[in-house]
């Protein structure tokens, strides 16, 4: 039987104090290219490391000049765009399509949190309004409150004296009601009409498979039919 080196093995055990050497100067290793554009790629939305770690190897070894156009337009994108003045959205004006349009409805705005939700409502082509996009929604847990999502210049828009109706169209989260509330209370206060999005049984959905919730609020928001 082999005996074990034991003056071989105290000469591997490191001190604690070797120990915290070792990991700050790991630690402190810079990051190598490719390390570099996989933690950046982690940045996106649903993209853990084994995803980030693909789309950098299928740019560096399958589509080096996308990986270039998609640099260039990143760079273009953070240098050109800003927010809107009136309405908050992404634009490279002052002023986006929108709130530009002479065929808009000035005494229509729809509050949404996101662009994605803006983007979402014109798709529908039923409203006609204009916007306010709040880049969030109240959150206390998470330090987000009215000042985060600039409920200051909403106010000063809703106010501008052409502004009838306000359409609250935050999602129905527990986040987004709490928006919603938090606005509707403060802008009914003020004399303008508010109003929220109607919740229901989908287009072409059937009861057997709508969620007790969604038939229940369906139930309460229901409406006389017009002969």
């Amino acid at each position: 039987m082999v005996k074990p080196d034991l003056d071989a093995a105290r000469k591997l055990t490191l001190t604690p104090m070797e120990t915290k050497s070792v990991t700050r100067n790991v630690t402190l290793t810079p990051l190598g290219s490719l390390e570099e554009l996989t933690q950046a790629l982690r940045c996106l939305p649903g993209v853990g490391p084994k995803a980030a770690q693909r789309m950098a190897l299928h740019l560096l070894q399958h589509d080096r000049d996308g990986a270039q156009r998609l640099s260039r337009a990143l760079e273009a994108a953070m240098q050109a765009i800003r927010h809107c003045e009136r309405c908050n959205t992404f634009t490279e004006g002052e002023l986006c399509a929108l709130c530009r349009s002479s065929k808009r409805d000035p005494a229509l705005l729809c509050v949404v949190e996101t662009p994605a939700d803006l983007f979402m409502i014109e798709h529908t082509q039923a409203y006609g309004g204009l916007y306010f996009v709040l880049m969030g929604r109240l959150s206390p847990l998470d330090g987000i409150g009215p000042k985060e999502i600039r409920l200051d210049r909403l106010l000063k828009r809703a106010l501008d004296g052409v502004v009838r109706e306000v359409v609250l169209a935050t999602n129905f989260t527990n986040e987004g009601e709490a928006t919603a509330h938090y606005v509707g209370e403060m802008l009914a206060a003020r004399g303008l009409t508010v109003t929220r999005l109607a919740r229901g049984v989908p287009v072409g959905g059937e009861l057997e498979y709508v969620d007790s919730g969604t038939l229940a609020q369906a139930l309460r928001e229901r409406r006389a039919l017009s002969g």
